[in-house]
């Protein structure tokens, strides 16, 4: 048995026939973990862009949004952490699919490990032009206003923009200079400074990483783990009575 992670499916780019087909391998995924797992963590960025009317939400994804569904009626705990591109949620999927939403890093304890899980956008260091975003996105009175457009053309905004964020920082994400450049290492271990945890899981970076974190006085030491995507790499983390893995779907 074991708890299972997984992040940044972006369901809906770049087109119908290449998100289809990763929905497809997704859910040949969850077919395997759902009958191995204690628990399921989505860690962020599953749909590309998401948005909740009062009464209306985007389509597609349906077979991912109904696979859940049947897990957690058939007694799978299913966790879904909102990312940068999946934020603007209401109740719709707590009510309908029985997950646990999280809009913030949250505690998870099993197998005796302690670990922080988050999707992992906004923290650490830099990126101040994205922070500044997230507050906005975060607004009630901006979410308030953009919901006050009609569905069709608040979703094509949203979706440019989703699209526009995924160009931008493709080079980026494809970019890795060791532990120093990357953001979340850098938050990991300014936690690590104030608290013990043996892991960190987060998402949002798009590159499987698998590092080790000391604190800035080497009194602690936890491991960093980022799942990757399912873009380009199909990776995801397991934690069992083995210890944590990144993993690699085929």
């Amino acid at each position: 048995m074991a708890l299972h992670f997984a992040s940044d499916l972006h369901l809906g780019a770049p087109d119908a026939t290449a998100s289809r087909e990763r929905e497809r391998d997704f859910l040949r995924w969850m077919d395997q973990v759902g009958s191995l797992g204690d628990g399921l963590h989505l860690v962020g960025d599953l749909i590309d862009f998401w948005f909740e009317w009062r009464h209306v939400v985007p389509k597609g994804a349906v077979r991912l949004l109904g696979r859940i569904g049947e897990l957690v009626d058939g007694g799978l705990e299913v966790h879904w952490h909102l990312g940068n591109h999946d934020m603007w949620t209401r109740g719709y999927l707590a009510d309908e699919l029985g997950v646990h939403v999280h809009a913030d890093p949250i505690d998870v304890e099993y197998a005796g490990f302690r670990c922080l899980v988050g999707h992992g956008d906004g923290l650490g260091p830099g990126d101040r032009k994205y922070k500044a975003l997230k507050r906005l996105f975060r607004n009630p009175a901006a979410r308030w206003a953009f919901a006050r457009l009609h569905p069709d053309f608040a979703f094509r905004i949203g979706s440019r923009l989703s699209r526009d964020s995924r160009a931008a920082g493709a080079e980026a994400e494809a970019r890795y200079t060791g532990p120093e450049g990357e953001w979340l290492f850098h938050h990991c271990r300014d936690v690590l400074d104030r608290e013990a945890y043996d892991a960190f899981i987060f998402g949002h970076r798009h590159l499987p990483l698998d590092l080790e974190v000391t604190s800035s006085d080497g009194a602690r030491t936890a491991r960093y783990l980022n799942c990757g995507d399912w873009i380009g790499h199909r990776t995801y983390v397991t934690l069992d009575g083995d210890g944590l893995a990144l993993r690699h779907w085929t």
